[in-house]
């Protein structure tokens, strides 16, 4: 079970000629007095207050802005893995990995058929990247439609359940 606080929202007395809300005339010296006529703070006086508090209920998400903006993530996360596999694979290269698994190889079997053995030739920078590719683009697809699902079925437990209540406060 939840607690339910109710939340107190203070509004300034209506000043004579000014509606209940609206900003108070400047004072002689140019500034906002720090309260308004009958007790209640003003602008001027927030330093003394609680922060105000908001409960809202997030009932509705559109699936069109969720497979938009899922697409775009999906797609910045597919360039990552692509340029991260790549930038993995040329430090491999680079530090000699590639050699010393030529040389474990033909060490560890022999014979002559062994010495033309390259690892290259099967896990290549190329075949790598290619492979990268198509696993990013079907990511893609699938984490773009993952994400218009949910909306979707989010919206239809929100309508049963009510959604997710969110309390918003000011900074103190």
């Amino acid at each position: 079970m939840t607690e339910r606080v109710e939340d107190t929202v203070v509004r300034p007395a209506a000043a004579a000629g000014r509606p209940a809300g609206a900003p108070s005339a400047p004072s002689a010296s140019g500034s906002v007095p720090p309260a308004v006529p009958g007790g209640v703070p003003g602008p001027g006086a927030a330093r003394g207050r609680t922060p105000r508090r908001a409960r809202l209920r997030l009932t509705r998400v559109d699936p069109w802005s969720v497979m938009k903006t899922s697409f775009l993530l999906s797609i910045a996360f597919a360039v990552v893995t692509v340029v991260s596999v790549a930038m993995v694979w040329q430090v491999l290269g680079a530090a000699g990995v590639w050699d010393s698994i030529n040389s474990t190889i033909q060490e560890g079997i022999g014979g002559e058929d062994v010495a033309s053995f390259r690892i290259e030739d099967y896990v290549g920078t190329s075949r790598v990247l290619g492979f990268t590719m198509l696993v990013a683009a079907i990511d893609v697809v699938l984490i773009t439609a993952a994400a218009t699902l949910v909306a979707f079925l989010y919206n239809m437990s929100a309508a049963l359940l009510g959604g997710i209540e969110i309390t918003l406060a000011e900074d103190a």
